[in-house]
């Protein structure tokens, strides 16, 4: 019984650790902003991964690649998805928001799955994930216009904020697919395949954008990106899945706002204000409202 309770206390740091590297991540993002282009981070984020990952798992896609084969049209719209629109719009959020609030926003990924799942799946929401939806969506209002909801009539004030919902709105499109295609691929073939899409659809962003150049200001992020947000946290939070189920440790995705915002503010002296607590409570309040009694709760995916 000892050993056994043990094992599931260091089972439950492991998903809180996962969600401590993406909630940095997100303020690596911001950080890194003023140093190098979205197109050019997200890039080299997955070029390391890539690298990194190719000696390891390209000799178990060839001897698996008719069952890769299979399934390439899929997991080539899984990568446009989750790594190149949802991880290209946070990039670019971040030249215009605040760390804070792209985690904030970044917590509303299952709400937005709910819906997308409706359209998708044919998952009617009930009324929990209605009423929780409605509170949340008036809470990160209320973020977005920093405790005064007339701030909204305000014309670009609010663009970075505006991006990383539309981003987060992707990356629910990620989930639902996961979900719809459940396919029966090894996950770290999967990961590995939609890393090698993502490099493919930067192409033609490279040549009409340009690409800079790592250097001293931007390496240290670019390789944090590219090894623990990336390769990582994903393989912590998936042996968290196998060690203590999905419905467990999804819960721990609520704490990414509570620690980016506390990164943050060590980091880049952001200020955490009454509004983003009043507004932080009703979001996270509406998810986990939205969550009772729905299958939605169990689909909670891996960021980007």
């Amino acid at each position: 019984m000892k050993d056994a309770a043990k094992v599931h206390w260091w089972a439950l740091l492991l998903p809180m650790l996962a969600v401590l590297i993406w909630s940095l991540n997100i303020t690596v993002t911001r950080y890194v902003a003023d140093y190098i282009s979205p197109v050019s981070i997200s890039f080299y984020r997955w070029l390391v991964a890539f690298l990194v990952l190719t000696p390891f798992i390209l000799p178990q896609v060839w001897k698996q690649r008719m069952l890769v084969r299979r399934h390439l049209g899929q997991l080539a719209i899984l990568s446009a998805f989750g790594m190149v629109l949802y991880q290209g719009l946070a990039y670019s959020a971040a030249h215009y928001t605040t760390a804070t609030n792209m985690g904030i926003i970044n917590a509303f990924i299952p709400i937005f799955t709910i819906f997308v799942s409706m359209f998708i799946l044919k998952d009617i929401p009930n009324k929990f994930a209605v009423i929780g939806s409605l509170i949340s969506f008036f809470g990160l209002m209320y973020v977005m216009s920093q405790g005064h909801f007339a701030n909204l009539l305000q014309s670009g004030g609010h663009l970075g904020d505006a991006i990383m919902l539309v981003a987060v709105f992707f990356y629910a499109f990620y989930g639902v697919f996961l979900k719809k295609w459940q396919l029966q691929i090894p996950l770290l073939i999967s990961l590995y395949m939609q890393i090698g899409f993502a490099l493919i659809y930067h192409v033609p962003f490279i040549v009409w954008l340009g690409l800079d150049p790592i250097n001293i200001q931007n390496g240290p992020s670019v390789f944090y990106a590219g090894i623990f947000p990336s390769l990582i946290a994903p393989l912590l939070w998936m042996i968290a899945v196998q060690q203590i189920g999905p419905n467990q440790t999804s819960i721990f995705m609520n704490l990414m706002p509570v620690f980016t915002a506390i990164i943050a503010s060590l980091w880049l002296s952001e200020q955490w204000t009454i509004y983003h607590t009043l507004g932080g409570i009703m979001i996270l309040f509406g998810i986990i409202l939205a969550q009772k009694k729905t299958t939605i709760k169990t689909q909670k995916i891996i960021p980007s």
